[in-house]
Parts: structure tokens; C-alpha cells; sequence
């Protein structure tokens, strides 16, 4: 008998306890997947099919020109290329002005900091389409109504309090003797946040990029609401051209919805090793 510890049987409730889990887990996850299942479906069918009296979840025949279809039928690639821009251009504004912010919050101390910390967070309970007809009138003076640049700024600024908040829960998790320890050793305040918090920072850092960028990426009624010229809508908004006013084109909707949701996937397959410390670093109380 060699000397390794001899693991015990599990014992009938907590075998019980598991399977349960493991029961419920399927079944949350079922639940939550089965809209995109009936979506790529609905995607794969004829017009007669989905109409059809008969019709089943599953396709008869499954129709894969209709991802092909929707780029002819719909200015898709513009679409996309607008939203990379909304979405890419919002999230970099948010982390510039969001960093050095949050830097500022989480280690100096200033008066009326708590003050500013509770405006932060109330400036998160209004939601954008409460402010839009604000939004709508500022952007007109500015001559920004129907304008990328203006769904930029407008991103940046309703995901800023969100960047702040959870980057200064970061930085406050990390030891500030190491930028002591860079100050010794000849570095000022921005190249020790620089070259020492920023890099340590990076799971938090990335996690709030992500979920800015998909924030932005996802915006629809301000959108809808400020893009009058087909040119320069975003994705969200643009695969609004197959509901027409007669007739709803499914299978062309479902299946651009699916170009849409791709980079999201992606995004989250990036972070996913990243996600849960970036949002432990995040909630660190202050």
C-alpha cells in the first residue's frame, strides 16, 4: 500500500446533490440557448416554410444561400463596418477619459470624492432612451444627428460612469508599494501607473474594454432614434430593412442577427479566462 491518501466514496446524497446540479445546469442552459437554436433555424427556411401551417422548429431543407442572400439584399458590410467604428471608437474614448479617473479615485483623496462617487453611481440609473429626447436636442444643435461620430461620443459617455467605477475597483485591489517602489526608483506618477498599475490592471482593463464594447456594439434606440441615412447605420439598426411595412422577412432578419451576435461570441471566448478576476478586481468595496 504505498502512502497516497485513499479517497473516500461519495456518499448517496451528495452523488444526489451533483446530479441535481448538473440537472439544473442543463436546463438553465437549454433554456438560455434555445432561442439562438429556433433563431438559426428560422434561418435556414424558406418563406413558404416558415408560413407554413406544418412547420417544425427544425428546417425540411436547410437553406444556407440565405446567408449569402443577405449581403446582396442589404448594404450588409456597411452595416457591419458602421458598428465596428461606433462600437470601437466608443470604447477607446470610455477607457481614455475612464483610466486615468479611475487612477485618480482609487488613489488620491480629494474633497467631495464621496460626493462624486454617488453621482457616478446615480448617473447609471437613467437609461438612455429616458434621456432621448435631451439627447436628441443636444446632438441637433451640435449638427451631430445623423452622424457616426455622434453614436460615438454618446456611447462613450453613457458607458463612462460604468468604466470608472469598475477600474477603480480594480486599481484599488492592487497594492500601491509597487508604484512606491517605482517612485523610488525614478518614475513620476503617470509612468509608474504606466509601466507598474496598468500592466497588473490588464484583467480588469480588458473585461471593461469587452463589456464597453459590447454595450456600444448592441446600442439600438438611440440609434434608431438619431441615424436617418442608410449609409451610416449601425448593424442593429440596419437589419431593420428586411421588416418591411407588408411583410416580415425572417429568415433574412434571423440570419443577419446571426452576423451580429459572431463577434459577441468571440469577444466572450477572448475574455473568458480574464472575465470572472477582472470582475473580482472590479468589486473590490472602496
Amino acid at each position: 500500500m504505498n502512502g497516497s491518501a485513499v479517497k473516500k466514496p461519495m456518499s448517496p446524497q451528495k452523488i444526489a446533490l451533483r446530479v441535481l446540479l448538473y440537472v439544473v445546469v442543463i436546463a438553465v442552459c437549454v433554456v438560455t440557448l434555445y432561442p439562438y437554436f429556433a433563431m438559426l433555424c428560422t434561418a435556414l427556411k424558406g418563406r413558404g416554410e416558415i408560413f407554413s401551417a406544418e412547420g417544425t422548429v427544425l428546417p425540411i431543407k436547410a437553406l444556407w444561400s440565405n446567408f449569402i442572400d443577405i449581403w446582396s439584399r442589404a448594404p450588409m458590410a456597411k452595416y457591419l463596418v458602421n458598428s465596428i467604428l461606433i462600437a470601437g471608437g466608443s470604447t477607446a474614448i470610455a477607457m481614455l477619459c475612464g483610466i486615468p479617473a479611475a487612477y485618480a479615485l482609487a488613489r488620491m483623496r480629494f474633497k467631495g470624492q464621496t460626493a462624486f462617487l454617488g453621482f457616478i453611481i446615480v448617473s447609471q440609473m437613467f437609461a438612455p432612451v429616458v434621456l432621448l429626447i435631451g439627447i436628441y436636442k443636444v446632438m441637433l444643435s451640435l449638427g451631430m444627428t445623423d452622424s457616426i461620430w455622434g453614436l460615438v461620443f454618446i456611447n462613450a459617455a453613457f458607458n463612462q460612469a460604468f468604466t470608472i467605477w469598475l477600474l477603480r475597483g480594480t486599481f484599488m485591489g492592487i497594492s500601491s508599494e509597487m508604484e512606491q517602489a517605482a517612485t523610488i526608483d525614478g518614475c513620476n506618477r503617470l509612468q509608474s501607473m504606466l509601466r507598474v498599475l496598468l500592466p497588473v490592471a490588464a484583467p480588469g482593463i480588458v473585461t471593461t474594454l469587452i463589456f464597453i464594447f459590447i454595450n456600444a456594439w448592441n446600442e439600438y434606440t438611440v440609434a434608431l432614434c438619431l441615424i436617418s441615412t442608410d449609409v451610416y447605420k449601425p448593424l442593429t439598426v440596419g437589419i431593420n430593412i428586411f421588416n418591411g411595412y407588408n411583410m416580415i422577412e425572417w429568415q433574412y432578419l434571423f440570419a443577419a442577427s446571426i452576423f451580429a451576435i459572431i463577434p459577441v461570441v468571440i469577444l466572450f471566448m477572448g475574455i473568458e479566462k480574464n472575465l470572472v478576476s477582472g470582475l473580482a478586481a472590479g468589486g473590490v468595496k472602496g
